[in-house]
This record gives C-alpha cells, sequence and structure tokens, in this order.
C-alpha cells in the first residue's frame, strides 16, 4: 500500500491500514512537526475514529470547544454552543503525534516528492522526485490542497486560477478557550481558536484582489481587517509567536472526483470545504475512514474486482460529504455579500434555532467503528 501525503488523512488511513496487518508506505515531502495554513478546529465527529486508532488528542494538549461566535464586517454578532463540539489542536503537534504512531504502527515514511504515478497491469508505478519507483496494488492520494501531480493527472480543478489567499500566525493572549469564532471583514473572514500551550490560532482567507490594494500584511490588516473590533483587539492585544506569518495561495474550492486515474483521494485531494464552514480537518480524516475500511474489505476479497472499489468509494464519498460541501459553499457565498451578512444576523438572532441547524449541515454524526 502507498498513501502520497502524510497529512491529517494520509497518516490516519496509513495508521488504520496497518493496523489491519497491511504494509503501507507513506511518501511525504516535507518533515515534522511543520506548521500549516489551517484553521485548527477539529469537529469531535471524529473522536471514535481517533480513538480506534490509538491517539487522544487531549493527551497532547488540545483544548475542548463547545460555543461558537460569528462577527460580521459592521461588528454585528451572534453565538451559539455548538451541536456535537470540537477540539482545537495545532498541525504542527496533530500530524507529528499521528507521524510518531503511524511509526509504531511499522508504517514506513520516506521524504520524498511524487512526480509521476501510472497505472497499468492493474498495478500501480510511483515516481519520486529521488528517481525511485515503488509499486503497489493500490495507491491513496491524500496530497493536499494544490500540488504539481493534480497538474501532471491533468486534474480539472488545476487549471482555474483561484483567488483566495490563506494566512495564518499563532499568538499569545488571551482567549476563550472553550469558544471558537469566525470573525467576518471585508474581502475575508478569520478564524480564531485556541490550540495547545495556550497558543491562539489566527487563520483567515482573502479575496487576493482585495490583499494586493494594499502595500502589505501589516497595511491590510489596519485597513480592513481591524474594522472588525473583536479581530482588532485580538491582533491588538496578543504577542506574535511566529517570526512571519504563513501563506498560502491559489485555494480552489472547485469540484474534484474522489477517484482519479484509479487512485482513492483522501482529504483536500478529494474536495475542500469553504474554510468558513470550519471543519476541513474532521473531512479529511473521515475520508480516511471510508477509504481504509473499503481498501481492507478489497484485500479481504470482501469486495472482489477494483471497479466496484471505485465505485464504491466514489459513492460514500458523495454521500458523505456533498451535502456539506454544497452548503458549505453556499453559506459561503451568502457571507461574503457584505450587505447581506448583517440581515442574515439579525435573522439568526430572531430565530436562534437556525444556528445549530445550520452548523450541523457542514459536520456529521460521530463516526461510527
Amino acid at each position: 500500500m502507498i498513501v502520497i501525503g502524510g497529512g491529517l488523512a494520509g497518516l490516519t488511513s496509513a495508521i488504520h491500514l496497518a493496523k489491519s496487518d497491511l504494509k503501507v508506505l507513506i511518501i511525504e515531502k516535507h518533515s515534522y512537526p511543520r506548521h500549516k495554513v489551517c484553521g485548527e478546529y477539529i469537529s469531535n465527529e471524529v473522536l471514535p475514529y481517533l480513538k480506534f486508532l490509538g491517539f487522544n488528542p487531549f493527551e497532547f494538549g488540545a483544548k475542548q470547544i463547545t460555543r461558537f461566535e460569528l462577527t460580521t464586517h459592521n461588528n454585528k454578532k451572534i453565538q451559539s454552543k455548538l451541536p456535537l463540539g470540537g477540539f482545537g489542536m495545532s498541525r504542527y503537534e496533530m500530524d507529528f503525534q499521528l507521524y510518531n504512531l503511524a511509526q509504531k504502527n511499522n508504517v514506513h515514511v520516506f521524504r520524498d516528492t511524487v512526480v509521476d504515478v501510472k497505472f497499468s497491469d492493474d498495478n500501480f508505478q510511483v515516481v519520486t522526485k529521488a528517481n525511485k519507483q515503488y509499486r503497489s496494488k493500490i495507491v491513496i492520494g491524500a496530497f493536499g490542497k494544490r500540488s504539481n501531480l493534480d497538474v501532471k493527472l491533468n486534474r480539472a480543478f488545476i487549471r482555474k486560477k483561484s483567488p483566495y489567499l490563506g494566512v495564518k500566525v499563532h499568538v499569545s493572549g488571551e482567549f476563550d478557550e472553550t469558544k471558537v469564532a469566525l470573525h467576518n471583514f471585508k474581502g475575508g473572514y478569520c478564524g480564531v481558536s485556541k490550540v495547545e500551550n495556550n497558543c491562539i490560532n489566527l487563520c483567515y482567507i482573502t479575496n487576493y484582489d482585495a490583499f494586493k490594494k494594499y502595500k502589505d500584511m501589516e497595511q491590510f490588516r489596519q485597513s480592513v481587517i481591524f474594522k472588525n473590533d473583536a479581530l482588532k483587539a485580538i491582533f491588538s492585544s496578543s504577542t506574535l509567536e511566529f517570526q512571519k506569518p504563513l501563506t498560502i495561495s491559489q485555494i480552489s474550492f472547485e469540484t474534484k472526483r474522489p477517484v482519479e486515474n484509479h487512485m482513492l483521494m483522501c482529504g483536500d485531494s478529494a474536495g475542500m470545504i469553504h474554510p468558513l464552514c470550519g471543519n476541513g480537518m474532521g473531512m479529511a480524516i473521515r475520508s480516511a475512514h471510508l477509504a481504509s475500511n473499503l481498501v481492507i474489505d478489497y484485500f479481504q476479497n470482501k469486495i472482489k474486482t477494483r471497479s466496484e472499489l471505485e465505485h464504491m468509494y466514489s459513492k460514500s464519498w458523495e454521500k458523505t460529504f456533498k451535502l456539506r460541501l454544497k452548503a458549505g459553499h453556499i453559506i459561503a457565498y451568502l457571507f461574503r455579500q457584505d450587505w447581506l451578512a448583517p440581515k442574515l444576523l439579525v435573522l439568526l438572532r430572531s430565530l436562534p434555532f437556525l444556528v445549530p441547524y445550520i452548523i450541523r449541515m457542514t459536520h456529521g454524526k460521530p463516526i461510527k467503528i
């Protein structure tokens, strides 16, 4: 078994497969630990699965989150309890600890970059930048939002330019660790939550055209982000923990296929929910669960053919995530309309039962093991 990419989806699927006595190789281009641009809030829906894998995030300082706060660019605010709850944990810590767990489960992790995947005679040949070649019956693609491999595979979404830019920093300061907040500003929004070591994760996404009007990131913060009073208060009263912010461009929310060139795609490689919905990490882990169960059934001959495996994965992926992604697109579109967002908040204040309902639309029930 080869897993391309060692993020949340890649690591959890590898651990799951190794627990079923399959030999698993992860090929990951970066070393651990490392920070990533990410909201770092995870829905509790994945906790039963993480427990099954042998991973307890709270052993490593994850923060339990039970409440949600939303503000608009003109400082209208609404608060709600999270129907299921979640936890805050940095990718720096979570990926690293899952990597350690993978190694304990005899998963081999090679640091290299996959440059091509060829499929013939019912087998894969995986070629890397270091001129290594690996053969495998099954390959899981978990190589993230955008990759040169997407170009090689000629995936449709990669041909479309995306206007979004993501920025992330960790800061130290005061913030309620039981809360995840989503603060809107003109052209974007910022997610805020506590992670381990009492750090506050600030991760915002904006339209690049809006951002490039300003000389630098500091001017953008002063001129745009600080129009939101909550964000101004957090940024102004906290201390930066990073030497400089992390950034990522060309974030795409275009539709992707869950099976590509016979590979089962997991995590952001299969599809990305809008960050406004705050559940990308949960989706990545849940997709690993779906793929791993079906791959195990395939190797145990419960699924007879590759085409049946691919069909079953595509069907289960769409059943699990299609409604979430659609809801995420609609919610994000509505809140991008600066004139409409305040009116929506007024409506939600008068009908508060709608908030948990909307949250449920982008989250799932606890994973059944």
